[in-house]
């Protein structure tokens, strides 16, 4: 097929959704024009390596002060600031253009994200198929955050946010041609938007609703051989984003104690960029038992390290990339219910759940007496991300939906 991916952010390892379908559906051959911004050096290098993958590339840079003057029109017009922070004229043109030349057929055009859904409106007049992949509910995201975020501003920000969002998202439904999101939490979240909205059939937008998980670079996240350290607990993620931050203020004030009181020597590691001054804070406050990395070339040495990897999400949205990569480096994993929910994971089989702090500084001390269970609960957890998220099946999966999709196009214009 030809397709058009336009994506509101550079596509990195970090971005893997977007990274790794762009990529993938290169490798199964279809042809794959990526039209997407670039905000420093770093993803411009990033583009020309997708570049050399065969992928051609349509980009325009973002700089700060852009984004700026696009929060500030969001909230003159009465949008969600999210909706037009990647907004680049220069690249509505281009694809204005692109769309245009009748040399530049493209079969259809996939839309990446919230951030991205006004391009998708833009260009969606051209009556081509159109996926937007919203991934999360972000509506459903800052409906949690309003309320357990641990930053004030955070809060805040979330509860102002809110009314927005939601009046966003519900106008988004039933817009395009087909919605994808990453679990089936979300989708009910958003027909739940669909039933407040008196102007939407719930039912009928539920049927354009596809669950498309995420997957993991089953090739690139490798168990290793290397014998791992002892008593070492490790949380990955991006830690400026607000379920992060507050999941590993959560981690060590509340089940640490709990775990210091018996084991004093587990050290902690929170790996991940842009933590903020709360989470750089803890490290300051137990100088000998938490490291705070800030951003790491790679993550994969601190999941092959430790003895365990945690994952204490209080809140979120989508599926938790974190915990698909501990388990495909056959890490031990402990996790709240919350982090797991889009997963079909088995408590006890595949990984630790726990909810409490009790109950997870439990999980965490019963893992580092037992080496036969991590190393049993590593294995089955790289089974299980085998058998459930290997990028290469779920991008066969999105092929299919981009297939029906051009199929049920095609059949109303005959119509």
């Amino acid at each position: 097929m030809n397709i058009l991916f336009v994506c509101p952010y550079t596509p990195t390892l970090i971005r893997m959704r977007p990274f790794n379908f762009i990529r993938t559906l290169a490798q199964r051959g279809n042809a794959v024009t990526l039209a997407t911004v670039w905000e420093n050096q770093t993803e411009f290098a990033a583009l020309r390596e997708l570049s050399a993958l065969g992928i051609r590339v349509i980009a325009e840079p973002l700089t700060r002060a852009q984004s700026g003057v696009n929060v500030l029109r969001a909230a003159m017009v009465g949008k969600p600031m999210q909706s037009l922070y990647s907004w680049s004229p220069a690249l509505a043109r281009r694809l204005a253009n692109e769309l245009a030349n009748g040399a530049s057929r493209f079969d259809v055009i996939h839309v990446e994200h919230l951030r991205g859904a006004e391009y998708g409106l833009h260009i969606k007049a051209r009556r081509l198929p159109v996926i937007w992949d919203s991934v999360d509910c972000i509506s459903f995201l800052f409906e949690q955050a309003a309320r357990l975020s641990a930053s004030p501003f955070g809060k805040i920000a979330a509860r102002l946010e809110l009314p927005r969002t939601r009046a966003y998202e519900a106008k988004l439904l039933g817009a395009f041609d087909r919605m994808l999101v990453t679990s089936e939490q979300d989708k009910t979240a958003f027909i739940e938007l669909a039933r407040r909205d008196a102007n939407h059939f719930a039912d009928t937008r539920a049927r354009q609703i596809s669950v498309l998980q995420n997957g993991v670079d089953l090739a690139y996240f490798v168990p290793t051989s290397a014998p791992r350290d002892s008593h070492t607990i490790v949380m990955t993620g991006k830690m400026s984003y607000h379920a992060n931050a507050t999941a590993a203020i959560y981690l060590v004030n509340q089940v640490m104690p709990r775990v210091w009181a018996q084991m004093p020597d587990v050290r902690v590691l929170i790996v991940g960029q842009r933590p903020p001054k709360q989470v750089i804070a803890l490290g300051r406050q137990y100088v000998d038992r938490v490291t705070v990395t800030g951003e790491v070339p790679d993550v994969r040495p601190f999941l092959a390290q430790a003895t365990l990897a945690i994952a204490p999400i209080v809140y979120g949205a989508g599926i938790q990339n974190k915990v698909l990569e501990a388990m495909a480096m056959a890490t031990p994993v402990v996790a709240t219910a919350k982090a797991v929910s889009a997963l079909k994971v088995q408590h006890g089989k595949e990984l630790l759940v726990a909810n409490t702090p009790d109950d997870f500084a439990q999980a965490i001390l019963h893992l580092l007496r037992d080496a036969t269970w991590r190393e049993r609960l590593g294995r089955q957890g790289r089974c299980y991300v085998e058998e459930h998220h290997d990028w290469n099946k779920i991008t066969a999966q999105l092929e299919q939906i981009y297939e029906s999709v051009v199929v049920t196009k095609d059949w109303k214009r005959k119509d």
